[in-house]
């Protein structure tokens, strides 16, 4: 058996619930929150409201524009999920020979089809959060 053969075999098999399936490790990147808001913001997601048409082109942000949109990472973390999501095939991070040398981050055509995905997640959790907090509320108060 060739190896695209066995690769196309191993693919069919794939099933998340299978405990050494590798798909697993893809759905525990993609669902970190530093990874979600990423995608977003390389997309330009946060301008529009929660349903809104997400028309925009995805233009590449150079890593100061990502850190500012996404307050709160350290800069320890937007280096390793950004490293992370170029290993994917999810960003592509381009070096620019100027000076200083300007590098900057867009979403590959992969990466631009997981945030289809990514940005329902996202506008669920913004859109959702109130109700959220009053089941913690009520699971507390019964509980603690």
């Amino acid at each position: 058996m060739t190896a695209a053969e066995q690769r196309s075999r191993a693919k069919a098999e794939y099933d998340a619930f299978v405990a050494q399936c590798p798909s697993r490790d893809l759905l525990d990147r993609i669902s970190d929150k530093w990874v979600v808001l990423a995608l977003a913001a390389l997309r330009g997601d946060g301008a529009q409201p929660f349903g809104a048409d997400c028309s925009g082109e995805p233009r590449p942000m150079r890593y100061s524009e990502l850190a500012r949109r996404m307050a709160g990472v350290s800069q320890k973390m937007l280096t390793q999920t950004l490293r992370s999501l170029e290993r994917d095939g999810l960003v592509a991070r381009t070096v620019t020979p100027t000076v200083p040398v300007t590098v900057t981050y867009e979403l590959t055509d992969l990466g631009l089809s997981l945030h289809q995905v990514i940005r329902g997640l996202k506008g669920w959790a913004e859109a959702h959060m109130d109700e959220v907090f009053t089941h913690r509320a009520t699971y507390d108060a019964r509980t603690g």
